[in-house]
């Protein structure tokens, strides 16, 4: 089977892959290639912060490997939190402090648009390629489920009439953001 290092540390994001990709390739993570240290994230777009992650496995550890930024882009906040959706409420990167401080920033908000957004960045054999997923909902009043991780129990996408917690992890997977990237991913891959 082949083989392809993801750039994450992120238990929740690498068993997600994990489960979408399948038997296609074995998906090694970043302590699998013995990379423990946080990459950082300074680009100002979900693109740019894949890319330096990539990139950076590249240079320190020779590996071709895809990495990937998703954002949580609200309307009425002027699509925050956006690239920062991981810190917004700070650098520890809380669940549970990044939703309580959406929903207290969208109290009384009529428009409850928003939209995730994942970019994975793919480097390989010297090139580098971008595939973009998106899926479009809305943010909630109040949590709904358990499942999931991130901003989930308060992401209710189009296509369902529940949050992304109340969902199967593979019910998720078919319609979300992560999926719809990373099944290009694999399209792309798999022409090679």
């Amino acid at each position: 089977m082949q083989e392809i290092v993801f750039a994450t540390n992120n238990q929740h994001k690498l068993e997600e892959i994990r489960r979408i990709v399948g038997d296609k390739f074995r998906i090694l993570s970043l302590s699998d290639i013995g990379c423990h240290e946080e990459i950082p994230e300074t680009a100002s777009t979900l693109s740019g912060n894949a890319l330096l992650k990539a990139r950076y496995v590249k240079r320190h550890y020779g590996y071709d490997c895809f990495a990937d930024d998703t954002g949580l882009m609200v309307d009425a906040l002027g699509g925050a939190p956006g690239v920062y959706s991981a810190r917004f409420a700070g650098p520890a990167h809380d669940s549970a402090a990044n939703m309580e401080l959406l929903l207290r920033r969208m109290d009384g908000a009529v428009n409850r648009s928003a939209r995730f957004v994942t970019v994975i960045a793919l480097l390989l054999d010297g090139e580098e390629h971008l595939f973009e997923g998106k899926v479009e909902g809305e943010i909630l009043s109040a949590p709904q489920g358990t499942a999931g991780f991130g901003y989930d129990p308060v992401f209710k996408p189009a296509e369902s009439p529940v949050s992304f917690a109340c969902m199967s992890a593979d019910d998720k997977n078919a319609i979300s953001h992560r999926g719809r990237a990373t099944a290009l991913l694999l399209d792309y891959l798999s022409k090679l």
